[in-house]
């Protein structure tokens, strides 16, 4: 801010302001602002419009926040009018007690930007005070011969007014004897004196009783009286004498209480009691006779107390000697005290700015503050400096004025707070220094993202958790402060649908706890990764990302489903016939069992529960394949009933069962009489076994209806008459393996069952032929054992030799390719399951899929040919190489192994694993 300064000065009881305009350029140049006011104002008296001196308008008075800084604040400042007013009580005689010149320092201080200015106000004397004598009694003595114009010194009175207003003149009352003479020294003081005028006559009067008055100049008047008593004693013409009307001498401040100051002594040439000098003090102001002692017989003059330059630079007093007579004579006593560097500066703040904003660039003013040494001279001259290590630096104003202003940028993270500590050294010898500390808080600023702990989170969850139970917990720091570092969690993205995934999870916006919404079901869901954000409340608000990612862990729910043999109402298979040549090895049947889990949970294992002849079979302990352990006895019964169970490897395990008849008989014929010749256990079964020869029957003429209707229609079409075969009924027909046309890609053959229950009931499954059916694939009647009935002619199945080629070498698996979870080795008792959970899921998916079709009553183990069912729901391009090996659920009666390559039937040789003891010594040879 610019603007001119004015020297002002108060004259009367109203102001008048003296303008000096000077052309200067900067604030600390001006002259101070001089006001003159009289002691005693009223308080709200107004010394001078401030505002209008210092160039200010009414608006900048509470914009700027203009006021008036001292040690003791006497004065005010309107914040409407910008009038400096007087706020207390003045005491000119109180502030600047004996000084002749009473000035007050103030400074007028203005924010934005700050600036200080300089106002001097003159304390001008008002007559408050009156005179006052220290006695109001004087009693003086005179001899009788003294001559006419012989003096009494006279005590003075005393008044705080200075000038004008101080002491102006004495008065006595009239008399013939005495007359007043007024004495001014050489300082202005005025002393009153007796004058002897005429001759006094002891015997005719003995004493003289006079008012002495004192009178001030002030307007009106203000006086004050003592009573004089003077007695009239005998003659004593000589006087005592100082050996110099005038001593001078100077002190140092340091001098000690009770230390020799001077000794002032008088003579007198009289003799005895006339020449005994006692030494008084006169004309001495209180506070100097309380500071000095005097011996009155020696006059040695001794200090009471500590000198202090600061406060009182010189001392000047009056000795009266007087002697034993009566007569008495004064000298002036001045004592001059010398400065030391006894007092320390002192740091003053003016102004102070605790709260800084951590973005704040440098050079903001932080803090204003002043120095002061009472000590004069280079005892008196400051120099400031800083603590090491603060980001502030100090500015030189003027008149000792100093800004702390920051030197570097601030980071509150780093440092919260500074306690910056002030040193201020005079320049003495030796120097003296104080120092002075002040904290200064850092603000906070919203310049830091919350940090997550991780910079990626991964929580394993295990299937069928509790809903509302927390699966994580995330966790993010911010090093801000309040709001700036309060910090809250939300959920923005995740790879699950948008629609359901509040359904799934949510999260704490407080503590950032993930919660399950519902409970995870592994066969569902594996996986899934959510995408959470941290953000704080500063303004503007900062955020940060991190992806978690949630494993769905498997438990042991889901137990062994069995999918082959396919199960009767009562839980039962239906039954298996066995050649009774059957050598040890024969594979009699397979049990199929999948499970929905994954890892040891899916590793299925097969074990006998219950057999009528322990020994006679063997059940393979991974693959479920059931073979002879041994040749059939005689005493062998010809029905033998397994019941099997289907471990899973989870803890607790779960199981299935099922329960497998076998039949030892050549032909369906040698079976059917043992079937119907069993004893009735009850009539309810016999009554049941009547019911099912009936069905048999219809079912058997339909039978017949349908071939014939074939073959009529097969006549008919003479076109293609290789296409269909003649067909012979039988009660139990298993069909050989139909081979797909895309035999060699891996698709799996498959076979029909006709087979009839232990309870007498008999059920078909018919093997519709068509013309497409026909032209794709052939189906092989018989096996080699010839136990079964043909289905179909074999000269017409020879007619087309390119569809009746045996299956390539490729339509097995090889060991490594083999992914089945209750056959993948080959007639081995101890399969290993695959280590990879990935594989083994994928496994597990495709088994139950297939799974899912052979439930559905289209086929025994698949839903389309050469597909097994998968085709529809993997499309056409899933070949055996994405599915499990169903080929050993297909066998062929009478043959002691599962389906293998033809060629190798076509060399005359035995293929591999053909049955249980050359597959044992085959692998036995592998290891």
């Amino acid at each position: 801010m610019g603007g001119s300064c004015a020297q002002r000065r108060r004259a009367g009881p109203r102001q008048v302001l003296f303008p000096l305009l000077l052309p200067l350029f900067y604030p600390t140049l001006c002259e101070p602002i001089r006001y003159s006011i009289p002691e005693e104002l009223a308080k709200g008296s107004v010394v001078g419009n401030l505002a209008k001196d210092l160039g200010l308008s009414v608006l900048d008075v509470s914009a700027r926040e203009l006021r008036v800084s001292a040690e003791k604040l006497h004065f005010s400042v309107d914040a409407q009018s910008g009038d400096l007013l007087v706020k207390d009580r003045i005491d000119r005689e109180q502030i600047c007690k004996e000084r002749r010149r009473c000035e007050l320092q103030l400074e007028a201080v203005v924010e934005n930007p700050l600036n200080i200015f300089h106002i001097i106000v003159v304390i001008e004397d008002v007559n408050d005070h009156a005179p006052q004598f220290d006695k109001k009694e004087i009693h003086l003595e005179i001899f009788e011969s003294a001559s006419a114009g012989t003096r009494l010194s006279l005590d003075p009175a005393t008044d705080p007014d200075i000038n004008i207003n101080s002491i102006k003149d004495y008065k006595i009352n009239s008399n013939p004897y005495f007359s007043l003479m007024v004495r001014v020294n050489s300082d202005g003081g005025k002393y009153p004196e007796l004058s002897l005028e005429k001759l006094l006559d002891r015997e005719e009067q003995r004493s003289h009783s006079l008012i002495l008055t004192a009178l001030d100049g002030g307007d009106p008047p203000r006086s004050a009286t003592a009573h004089i008593e003077i007695s009239v004693k005998d003659t004593n013409d000589n006087p005592p004498v100082f050996s110099r009307d005038e001593y001078r001498i100077s002190l140092s401040e340091n001098l000690p209480p009770g230390s020799p100051v001077l000794q002032v002594t008088a003579t007198d040439q009289d003799e005895g009691v006339n020449a005994e000098i006692n030494y008084y003090f006169r004309s001495t102001a209180q506070s100097t006779k309380h500071m000095f002692s005097l011996d009155e017989k020696t006059g040695m003059i001794k200090n009471n107390q500590s000198f202090d330059f600061e406060d009182v630079e010189r001392y000047t007093m009056e000795v009266e000697a007087k002697d034993g007579g009566g007569l008495s004579t004064q000298c002036k006593v001045i004592i001059e005290i010398l400065d030391e560097n006894d007092n320390s500066p002192e740091i003053i703040i003016t102004s102070l700015s605790d709260q800084i904003m951590e973005d704040s660039p440098p050079g903001v003013v932080v803090a204003l503050f002043k120095t002061r040494d009472r000590d004069s001279g280079e005892n008196g001259e400051v120099r400031c400096s800083l603590s090491r290590g603060v980001p502030f630096k100090i500015h030189s104003s003027s008149n000792n004025y100093y800004k702390l202003v920051t030197d570097e940028a601030l980071d509150r993270e780093q440092t919260p707070e500074y306690n910056v500590t002030i040193a201020a050294t005079d320049r003495g010898k030796p120097p003296l220094s104080s120092s002075k500390t002040i904290t200064l808080h850092i603000t906070d600023v919203n310049d830091n993202a919350p940090v997550f702990g991780q910079s990626a989170y991964l929580v394993h969850v295990p299937e069928n958790n509790q809903p509302g139970a927390s699966i994580a917990q995330v966790s993010a720091s911010d090093p801000d402060f309040g709001p700036n570092g309060r910090v809250s969690y939300s959920l923005i993205a995740s790879d699950l649908e948008s629609r359901t995934l509040s359904s799934y999870v949510s999260v704490s916006a407080q503590s950032g706890v993930v919660f399950a919404q519902r409970a995870f079901d592994h066969e569902q869901l594996r996986t899934f990764e959510l995408t959470l954000q941290a953000r704080d409340q500063g303004s503007p608000a900062l955020s940060a990302n991190v992806s978690l990612r949630v494993l769905v862990g498997d438990r042991n729910d889901n137990a062994p489903r069995v999918l082959y043999p396919a199960l009767g109402p009562d839980g039962s298979a239906l039954f298996d016939m066995v050649p009774r040549a059957a050598e040890p090895g024969y594979l009699v049947t397979k049990v199929v069992a999948v499970d929905a889990d994954s890892g040891h949970n899916a590793w299925l294992s097969y074990h006998v529960l219950q057999a009528s002849e322990p020994g006679l079979f063997s059940l393979g302990l991974r693959t479920g394949e059931v073979r002879t352990a041994r040749a059939l006895g005689d005493r062998d019964a010809v029905r033998q009933r397994l019941l099997v169970a289907v471990r899973d490897g989870g803890q607790p395990p779960l199981s299935a069962t099922a329960t497998l008849h076998l039949v030892f008989a050549d032909s369906l014929q040698e079976v059917l009489p043992d079937i119907t010749d069993r004893p009735d256990p009850s009539d309810l079964e016999a009554e049941l076994q009547f019911y099912l020869v009936v069905a048999l029957a219809l079912i058997s003429v339909l039978f017949l209806l349908a071939v014939i209707l074939a073959i009529a229609l097969r006549l008919r079409r003479s076109s293609s008459p290789a296409a269909w075969s003649c067909f012979q009924p039988g009660l139990c027909v298993k069909s050989g393996p139909v081979v797909p046309p895309n035999y060699s890609e891996g698709t799996l053959p498959y076979s029909y069952n006709l087979c009839v229950a232990h309870t007498g009931k008999t059920e078909f499954n018919f093997l519709k032929c068509s013309e497409q059916l026909s032209s794709e694939q052939d189906i092989l009647c018989g096996d080699s054992s010839g136990a079964l009935f043909p289905l179909c002619n074999s000269s017409e199945s020879t007619s087309h030799p390119e569809l009746q080629a045996p299956p390539n070498t490729d339509w097995r698996f090889s060991q490594a390719q083999r992914p089945g979870t209750s056959g993948s080795q080959n007639g081995d008792d101890t399969g290993t399951w695959p280590n990879n959970q990935f594989d083994t899921e994928m496994l597990q998916a495709m088994i139950l899929a297939s799974a899912s079709e052979a439930a559905d009553g289209s086929s025994t183990l698949g839903g389309g040919a050469g597909t097994m069912g998968l085709s529809a729901r993997y499309g056409p391009q899933f070949t055996l190489q994405h599915v499990p090996d169903y080929r050993q659920n297909v066998y062929i009666p009478g043959s002691n192994a599962t389906l293998t390559n033809a060629a190798g039937k076509r060399d005359g040789k035995a293929p591999a694993g053909g049955n249980g003891n050359k597959k044992k010594s085959g692998k036995k040879e592998k290891k």
